[in-house]
């Protein structure tokens, strides 16, 4: 059967697959740890109540029928409002488009700014900025990051490639890392970026900057989010932000994404969605934008979430390092945002009890599976080498009380290996 050359080379998700294997060993019966997919447990991290209660009443109310196709405007003038209040931002109701979800923001963007052959920089590990190139026929530009980074890019990462590239896209706090830029560290990004504009003028297509914020409320202890347009004004016209309440309000299901950026950009976004059709349902938008008219019982709920994911990322975290000061191949990076940790298995030629050599990435997060119980998403399934030794481990699905038994089936795995 003959498909199209697009269809043909395209690389389905590695985090899926792996969940696929990891659900199959469910169904068998066995007891999986199961911290793979960035989602959320509703049992452990229900969505607000009373956005909950609003969506039912929109549906009472037969909201069904089309939404605008930048979103109803009570929803934009909600988030204008949310961003102006929380982030400093300042965007009009018409500077914002919604959709159903980030991802088709995401896509949208590529969409409208990338054409064949365009190059897109972007850092491993990173979510997805491999797949939405090649599906826009662009030219990826890969730079790899340091666990000494905090697997975030830098300013002289970046560098080396602006002079050629029409789209830079960056994410903070990051997915899968779960840590963020520095304020220096973005400030210098931002001075490239409109260094790089100013060489090109006005005969070129900017470098545009693609700014995925969407775990931006979900930030722990005194690590702090910054974003482009508030550090440097100047980057408003090249900065286009993806965002949404999935993350924050622990809704990946109800599907309400946004993005933000120059009404020209957004406009031609709006334009490539009516083709799609990817909005969010007119009923959960209505829904959306009553919740979010009161900051107060918004600010209440995200407190609690974080308090919540918080607990959880540094009981992991503090059980590894008990597991690294006893000897074992094992770290993490102390948890700064978003739902994830980052940990290290140094497994990488150790023998099995029953004489296997873990050779490969592949050969570990097997293992870990199989003998501690454990699924986590290797980094490789973020675009970094296959011989990484970097996990993440996402907390959502998480009890509380569970993990200290993780860490003791952690540990007694390790504990067999030669």
């Amino acid at each position: 059967m003959k498909v199209s050359n697009l269809a043909l080379n395209i690389i389905g998700s590695e985090i899926i697959k792996l969940a696929g294997e990891v659900n199959e060993k469910i169904k068998q019966g066995e007891h999986i740890y199961n911290y793979t997919i960035g989602d959320f447990n509703p049992k452990e991290f229900p969505i607000p109540a009373e956005l909950k209660n609003y969506i039912i009443e929109e549906y009472n109310n037969q909201q069904t029928n089309y939404p605008p196709a930048d979103g109803v405007p009570e929803l934009r003038n909600a988030v204008s409002n949310l961003l102006r209040e929380r982030c400093q931002l300042d965007y009009k109701a018409d500077e914002i488009l919604i959709a159903g979800g980030a991802r088709p923001v995401i896509y949208s963007i590529f969409r409208t700014l990338v054409d064949a052959n365009d190059e897109v920089i972007f850092a491993t590990p990173s979510w997805n900025n491999n797949h939405y190139t090649y599906l826009n026929w662009g030219k990826p530009v890969v730079l790899e990051t340091r666990p000494e980074q905090n697997f975030m890019p830098t300013a002289a990462d970046i560098a080396p490639h602006v002079q050629t590239a029409s789209l830079l896209a960056l994410c903070s706090p990051q997915n899968p890392t779960g840590t963020v830029f520095t304020k220096n560290g973005l400030l210098e990004i931002c001075e490239l970026v409109l260094a790089e504009n100013k060489r090109r003028g006005d005969t070129q297509k900017p470098l545009y900057l693609m700014y995925d914020q969407i775990y931006w409320a979900l930030t722990f202890g005194e690590t702090e989010h910054y974003n482009p347009v508030t550090l440097m004004p100047e980057m408003r016209p090249y900065t286009i932000f993806v965002d949404g309440i999935s993350k924050s309000l622990a809704a990946t299901g109800v599907r309400v994404g946004w993005c933000s950026g120059p009404k020209f950009i957004v406009d031609k976004m709006k334009a490539i969605l009516t083709h799609i059709g990817a909005w969010a349902p007119k009923a959960e938008q209505l829904a959306t934008a009553k919740y979010l008219a009161d900051l107060k019982l918004y600010d209440a709920y995200i407190l609690e979430q974080k308090e919540k994911i918080h607990a959880r990322l540094l009981g992991f975290y503090e059980g590894i390092q008990q597991l690294k000061n006893e000897g074992l191949k094992v770290d993490a990076i102390h948890p700064q945002a978003a739902i994830y940790l980052t940990v290290k298995f140094a497994l990488h030629g150790k023998k099995t009890k029953n004489g296997m050599v873990l050779s490969t990435t592949k050969d570990v997060t097997k293992y870990l599976l199989d003998e501690a119980h454990l699924a986590l998403v290797p980094f490789y399934a973020f675009g970094s080498p296959d011989s990484s030794e970097w996990y993440r481990l996402s907390v959502g699905t998480c009890k509380l009380e569970e993990i200290p038994d993780v860490i003791k089936s952690i540990r007694n795995a390790l504990l067999l290996l030669q």
